[in-house]
């Protein structure tokens, strides 16, 4: 079951940190939103990974949890592969297998996205609400219109059975930065 949510659920990408080394380097903004694009587009991508960056003049730094070790691979190879890209440093982070964090991950998905305030978020052709499931805990990554939408997110986590610790790092984003 969770194989069939991870392919319904659309490709996310977290909030990102940039950082420039030196001005005269290769645009910022433009390299950040490349970046972002690799990762976007990236297979296998969902609701169930995430992934975020910074970025020091030329070289990217990736972290986050991803559910497949051929996810953190190909993130790496895809944000090698661009101009201006010099160096890649790779602190992706494998969640281990475990059918208990599966069935989490389903669960959550359901409370949240079912849920008729939140379920807009879940027909965006990038949901921006990730769920990261490991042993039992879970961290929701990503942004949110509004701060009731924040807070409406980790009720309905903390609400299913077997959650054993809720972290709610959603961000309210800005109407002015929703197109970054």
């Amino acid at each position: 079951m969770l194989t069939l949510l991870s392919n319904m659920a659309a490709v996310s990408l977290p909030m990102f940190a940039q950082k420039t080394a030196n001005p005269d380097e290769r645009s910022t903004p433009t390299l950040a939103r490349e970046v972002r694009h690799q990762i976007q587009v990236l297979p296998f991508y969902s609701v169930f990974d995430h992934i975020s960056f910074t970025l020091e003049g030329t070289k990217v730094t990736l972290t986050g949890q991803v559910l497949r070790p051929t996810l953190k691979e190909n993130a790496e190879v895809a944000v090698r592969s661009l101009e201006g890209v010099a160096v890649v440093v790779d602190r992706i982070e494998v969640l281990p297998p475990s059918g208990g964090d599966d069935e989490l991950r389903n669960a959550v998905y359901r409370a949240i996205y079912e849920d008729p305030g939140l379920a807009g978020y879940a027909v965006q052709p990038v949901p921006s609400i990730h769920i990261i499931v490991k042993n039992g805990s879970v961290a929701l990554e990503g942004t949110v219109e509004s701060a009731a939408n924040k807070h409406q997110a980790g009720v309905r986590t903390s609400g299913v059975a077997n959650v054993g610790n809720v972290k709610n790092n959603l961000v309210v984003q800005s109407k002015g930065s929703a197109g970054e």
